[in-house]
């Protein structure tokens, strides 16, 4: 297979399991060409395509990161990074290409300086021995906001993550 052979081709999900409505991620790695990965999140599924591409599924509520990067001759023309809540069968949810149906927008950023920065705070999380699927989405939101505006944004802290736990402990 050529890279000439590669347009874009949508594939259908993979059919609903048990009544659970997952959220479908369409990844593919073509080396310095086409680069659409998750930072984090925990798969409910996932299905090989082929050796450059899969599907990766969610169950609703789970939040992952989709980074999307592309480039040609010229260098890069597209660098993305998304932090998205799955959401439940029926409800609302924003659209965001390669995600099947969509889900809850926490974070979007454009350009490589400020996914340079969500990457270096999901790594600051990660030094605190949190899961960043884990985070409270109030961060995620928090950090889009300063990230838009070009303010330096708070680190997540021990603290705030407990108290996020014992928030969603009593309101799930």
């Amino acid at each position: 297979m050529s890279d000439n052979a590669l347009s874009p081709q949508h594939v259908a999900p993979p059919p609903i399991r048990a009544g659970v409505a997952l959220t479908h991620v369409e990844l593919t790695w073509i080396e310095k060409k086409i680069e659409r990965w998750l930072r984090f999140g925990r798969r409910a599924e996932e299905k090989i395509l082929d050796r450059r591409r899969s599907i990766s599924s969610f169950k609703p509520g789970s939040i992952f990161a989709f980074v999307r990067w592309a480039s040609n001759d010229f260098g890069t023309i597209v660098s993305r990074m998304d932090i998205v809540r799955a959401v439940e069968a029926g409800a609302p949810y924003q659209t965001l290409p390669f995600v099947q149906p969509g889900g809850e927008i926490l974070l979007r950023v454009d350009g490589w300086p400020k996914v340079e920065r969500v990457l270096q705070a999901i790594d600051a999380i990660e030094a605190l021995d949190i899961d960043p699927a884990d985070a409270a989405p109030e961060h995620w939101r928090h950090l889009h906001n300063r990230l838009a505006v070009g303010d330096e944004p708070h680190a997540y802290t021990r603290d705030q993550h407990a108290a996020w736990l014992k928030r969603r402990r009593v309101a799930p």
